[in-house]
């Protein structure tokens, strides 16, 4: 049997927000940690039945980062559904979602640019 790490390191500030945050993992190609300016991580509760969600980024994301960050979370989630599932309704349901939430950011980035 494999096992696979995950690792996370996270630089706060005095106020305890993220300065930087690297992560690494076993089975990443490039060995050593990496920067990124934001992390989402969610775990379900078996216990309690419920999500558990960690999400941190550093104050150099911007909002539009931010927002495709999600947007892409989202998509992903839908793909899961679907390869995990099967269920067709909810992954199409989540994929006209995103499209319609990058349209919604395309428009925003186009307005803001003029």
């Amino acid at each position: 049997m494999k096992n696979s790490e995950i690792k996370f390191s996270i630089n706060l500030d005095d106020k305890n927000l993220p300065k930087s945050i690297q992560w690494d993992a076993s089975d990443k190609e490039e060995e050593g940690f990496e920067t990124t300016k934001s992390i989402s991580l969610n775990v379900w509760d078996n216990l309690n039945q419920s999500t558990l969600r960690i999400d941190l980024w550093t104050e150099d994301m911007s909002v539009v980062e931010m927002k495709r960050f999600y947007i892409d979370i989202l998509g992903g989630m839908g793909q899961t559904i679907l390869n995990s599932t099967g269920d067709e309704y909810i992954s199409e349901e989540i994929k006209t979602l995103c499209d319609r939430l990058v349209t919604h950011v395309n428009e925003e980035n186009k307005k803001t640019l003029k």
